[in-house]
């Protein structure tokens, strides 16, 4: 596969579709008394968080979230494993994240799994990538379905194994209709090369007379777009802003994702390498947002 500058993309390796052990299936405590005791929990602990926080989009608690999933690498080199189980590892984490954000009523997971920057890493640790997202569709994707989640990838498909983007296709399909919550996976994603998509797309509306059912401009007026123009070009318009950005392994930097989008989420760092990221540390960054104040620009 050839890229823009003539590089040669590392060959992908071919994939056998497998259950594996190690990526458990999860289990569906919807109604249960477990699920209802976490939803308790967390209740009285953001009741006890100090401090006045601004409506949000969805009020007071956070219910649209973006997460980048940074320190698999570290976590495996500290435990002399390789990259590959580290990213197993990370698996598992957004696993429990996820099944822990279905309980607490969180609507929206924006999720950076790939970046358009990522081809660069060593050949072995894409092709090992590309399998782990094949087999997590297959082994995830029907608990999710079966959960009431909604399943949308962010990204380009260009340069992506055939396999993996029939997957991705199947898995928007099966869940389509669920609206529990949206699970949007940024695959192949780069912040930029998104708001650059979303240009040329209005461009191209606007040289062809305006959106759908919209006049045609006169030739010699000047273009005049407001920013829902560019967001209906975007790669998932209906998304909501996230409310909170949480970034793991203490880096703190948004690394060219959701530029548009995330123009007024709070951010939030976490010292912890994202394998080890849990449940308990989910609920400590959704009391840090209660304790904010959002301004959007203007005064409490």
């Amino acid at each position: 596969m050839r890229r823009a500058g003539g590089r040669e993309e590392p060959a992908r390796a071919p994939h056998t579709s497998r259950p594996t052990d190690d990526v458990e299936r999860m289990t569906d405590p919807a109604d249960t008394r477990a699920a209802a005791g976490k939803r308790v929990r967390r209740t009285l602990k953001l009741a006890k968080a100090k401090g006045a926080a601004e409506p949000a989009a969805g009020g007071a608690h956070c219910i649209y979230l973006a997460v980048i999933m940074d320190g698999n690498g570290r976590w495996a080199r500290k435990r002399r494993l390789p990259v590959a189980a580290g990213h197993k590892a990370g698996a598992r984490a957004l696993r429990r994240v996820l099944e822990h954000a279905l309980d607490i009523g969180i609507k929206e997971v924006t999720a950076y799994a790939f970046s358009t920057e990522n081809w660069d890493r060593p050949a072995d640790e894409v092709h090992a990538l590309m399998d782990l997202f094949i087999e997590q569709i297959e082994t995830q994707v029907p608990d999710m379905h079966a959960r009431g989640a909604r399943i949308r990838f962010l990204g380009s498909r260009a340069g992506v194994p055939a396999e993996l983007v029939a997957r991705v296709d199947e898995a928007e399909a099966l869940t389509a209709g669920n609206e529990r919550m949206t699970l949007y996976i940024a695959f192949n994603y780069g912040g930029r090369q998104e708001i650059l998509d979303a240009a040329a797309g209005l461009a191209a509306e606007w040289g062809g007379g305006g959106a759908a059912g919209a006049p045609a401009a006169p030739a010699s007026a000047a273009p005049s777009f407001t920013a829902d123009d560019l967001r209906r070009h975007l790669y998932a318009p209906e998304m909501h802003d996230p409310e909170l950005l949480i970034r793991t392994s203490g880096e703190q930097r948004i690394s060219n994702f959701l530029l548009w989008q995330l123009a007024y989420s709070e951010l939030y760092f976490s010292p912890k390498l994202w394998p080890d990221f849990t449940e308990d540390d989910l609920d400590e960054a959704l009391a840090d947002y209660v304790r904010r104040q959002r301004r959007f620009g203007g005064r409490a």
